[in-house]
């Protein structure tokens, strides 16, 4: 058995705007508590950025033994380059052997960038994280307490397991939503290091001029209510009937990948592995035969009623409630009696 850098810690990469912490930032630290509990370790975060110290505190409350901040104004603002210049000393100078990031626009920005330079192996867009061990077929060489990095390959229709047991830090980027947010518990202690960063001319080379941000236009994630289409509406004016049941009871519209593919709807309505992880109190499937990587991404939701002509469908597998019928006679009759009642 071999454990390469027994010692080394978890980190998580905190990342943040204006002042505020991201969800999926706070969401990897639950499961970065996790791995370091498990691989008996301190847990750490990386919080770079300006007047920023305040959100030191809340990463430790959901389980951050070590924020190692840096304070600078170069870091107000996101750029590829100081961030990257950010994490790769701090990298090399503490050795974590576990290093995650949000799979967000900023986070797939800065995680290549910082494996690259660290020479390290990189797993994108991943779905869960467990420690295992691994068996090298040709040396009979075991590895333990490897970091299990768990993601959707080949266009979603198989799930992979990756490891990296030859190039250090092990790094992974995480969807959104893929792990639950645990309360922060206030109580708990950590240390907060000022770190120094040296940056030189070309890492400042990018200068920002205008920063424009467009709001997001369906969140998923924070919708306690969905109502989601699947192929089995056969058009995209059959799909008509999932806004129109979700207007009726306050929800937000969502989709199976079958569907976004067959141009019912756009691509920011995806739930599932390939979409978003989603966790409301009532999901309800319309016309979703139910693959595993549709399951995945909302399985974990309060309650789910499922409506689908073929009851053998997957669906009903994980559904709390089930309709055997055609979706497009069904759904107009809810519809009809929700507004008269």
């Amino acid at each position: 058995m071999i454990d390469v850098n027994p010692k080394g810690e978890v980190w998580v990469f905190a990342e943040q705007e204006d002042e505020s912490l991201s969800e999926v930032s706070l969401e990897l630290c639950g499961r970065a508590r996790e791995l370091a509990d498990t691989l008996g370790v301190k847990m750490g975060a990386v919080l770079a950025g300006w007047n920023v110290r305040e959100l030191s505190y809340r990463l430790i409350a959901h389980g951050a033994d070590k924020v190692y901040y840096v304070h600078d104004t170069r870091l107000e603002n996101y750029r590829t380059q100081p961030y990257a210049r950010v994490l790769c000393q701090l990298v090399t100078k503490h050795t974590p052997q576990i290093v995650i990031f949000g799979a967000t626009p900023m986070g797939r920005d800065l995680a290549p960038r910082v494996a690259s330079e660290m020479k390290a192996g990189l797993t994108a867009d991943c779905t869960d994280l467990q420690i295992g061990e691994y068996t090298d077929v040709k040396t009979k060489q075991t590895y333990r307490n490897l970091l299990l990095q768990i993601r959707p390959a080949f266009g979603g229709n198989i799930i992979a397991t990756i490891i990296n047991y030859d190039r250090w830090p092990q790094m992974a980027t995480v969807r959104e939503g893929v792990m639950a947010m645990r309360s922060g518990d206030p109580r708990r202690s950590g240390e907060i290091i000022e770190e120094k960063i040296e940056f030189n001319d070309f890492d400042l080379a990018v200068k920002l001029i205008e920063k424009h941000r467009e709001p997001r236009k369906v969140n998923l994630k924070g919708a306690r209510v969905i109502v989601a289409g699947g192929a089995g509406l056969g058009s995209k004016d059959n799909f008509k009937l999932i806004h129109d049941l979700a207007g009726a009871i306050g929800g937000v519209v969502g989709a199976s990948r079958a569907a976004v593919d067959s141009g019912f709807i756009g691509k920011e309505h995806q739930v599932g592995q390939t979409g978003t992880t989603v966790r409301p109190a009532l999901y309800i499937a319309c016309g979703i035969s139910g693959a595993v990587q549709h399951r995945a991404g909302m399985e974990e939701s309060a309650k789910i009623i499922a409506i689908n002509w073929d009851k053998e469908a997957p669906i009903f597998g994980v559904a709390h409630y089930g309709i055997v019928g055609d979706v497009n006679k069904i759904v107009p009759m809810m519809i009809k009696a929700i507004k008269q009642r």
